[in-house]
């Protein structure tokens, strides 16, 4: 009897250590289950945390660069223009055109810099910012880097107009210029008119800018087989884009247009970031893609129209200014106010060639331009070409 009392009470002491094992065991299992469920939100905090601070850090580093990349295209500018002022039939010294410009010189300093030369260096400043900053837009806007006012009909638009209004209608000076800007915006709202299917795609804008681009070129040319010999040359000097005999006639209107257009380009440039994401992201956003798109390709038209109007149709500026401004701050988008400091680079270096590089002879700014801008649209095409094949 006392040894089966003994065996079950040997019994239940073990199995109540079995029992006491089996409750530690899943305490342990929950508390670890706990901790692992814990710590991958720890790690996850200290991952985003760690995140946050490199994006800040990275905005910190692309906001410097982007302030020293603006700085030092605004000095080279400044540098280009004012060795544009000294240099000529008659030789200034920096120091004396630096003093005329702030009010000093003698009467001849003052005449040569203030009346002959300063008009034209400032207009080639103001149009190479107007037409980089709509190369910019229309890049950005469509995606696409052969999305350029003087490649898909804007400048066309422009010329056309100008040239008929001046053969036919003998129209010159400011109405000329307006008869441009007119041009410019009508080439602009039938392009965007005939590529609209639910929208504009890229591609096919380009494609549609082309077509009525060459449309009106062969408008302009039946016009100029029609003219007289003076008036051809007169208008073929235009076309081709030139700063010759321009003068504060000229420098106004284009100055007063920037400072309407550039501060609405700016503003309508806040949607750029949404818009660069896709229409369905942009409209998951809250932005409305096309009311926006639209509003950019128009300021940018007219950008490129009143740039046109002031210097004719300067080849290659906007084309080459936006692609010369994304190599030196890669990733930023659109940088619109480095566009703008690239084209007027651009415009000054190709102008102060165009008057010295022949001597006796001043070329038009666009043959300038165009020497280098044509070997850039080629290289891009046969890249584009490799890239095709490639895929």
């Amino acid at each position: 009897m006392s040894d089966r009392a003994t065996s079950s009470s040997g019994k239940h002491v073990e199995k109540a250590h079995v029992e006491k094992a089996h409750v530690e065991r899943a305490h342990v299992e929950k508390a670890a289950s706990a901790s692992a469920a814990a710590s991958p939100l720890r790690v996850s905090e200290a991952t985003l945390a760690e995140a946050a601070r490199t994006v800040a850090g990275a905005r910190r580093r692309g906001g410097r660069r982007s302030a020293l990349v603006g700085l030092v295209l605004a000095l080279a500018a400044f540098a280009v223009f004012a060795v544009s002022l000294s240099v000529g039939d008659m030789v200034i010294p920096l120091a004396d055109v630096l003093a005329t410009l702030f009010g000093g010189g003698d009467a001849g300093s003052q005449f040569v810099i203030l009346e002959l030369r300063l008009p034209r260096a400032l207009l080639a400043v103001l149009v190479g910012a107007g037409f980089g900053m709509a190369g910019a837009v229309f890049q950005t806007v469509l995606r696409n880097p052969l999305a350029s006012p003087d490649v898909i009909g804007i400048s066309s638009g422009a010329s056309a107009a100008a040239v008929t209004a001046s053969m036919v209608f003998a129209v010159s000076g400011l109405a000329l210029s307006a008869s441009a800007l007119i041009g410019a915006l009508v080439a602009g709202t039938l392009i965007y008119l005939l590529a609209w299917r639910k929208g504009v795609v890229g591609a096919r804008l380009v494609l549609v800018g082309l077509g009525v681009g060459f449309g009106l070129n062969s408008l302009v040319w039946y016009l100029m087989s029609r003219a007289e010999v003076t008036g051809a040359q007169n208008a073929l000097l235009w076309l081709t884009g030139s700063l010759n005999g321009r003068s504060w006639n000229q420098v106004w209107p284009q100055l007063i247009a920037l400072a309407v257009l550039v501060p609405l380009t700016f503003a309508a440039a806040r949607a750029l970031p949404a818009l660069q994401l896709g229409d369905d992201t942009a409209s998951g956003l809250g932005a409305r893609a096309e009311r926006h798109r639209l509003a950019l390709l128009a300021c940018g038209v007219a950008l490129a129209g009143v740039s046109t109007a002031a210097a004719g149709p300067v080849a290659f500026v906007a084309f080459v200014a936006a692609p010369v401004a994304r190599m030196l701050l890669p990733g930023r988008g659109a940088v619109l106010p480095h566009a703008a400091l690239a084209g007027a680079l651009l415009v000054l270096l190709a102008d102060f060639a165009a008057q010295h590089a022949l001597p006796g002879t001043q070329l038009p700014v666009g043959v300038v331009t165009s020497v280098v801008g044509a070997p850039y649209l080629l290289w891009l095409l046969a890249r584009a070409n490799r890239v095709g094949r490639g895929g």
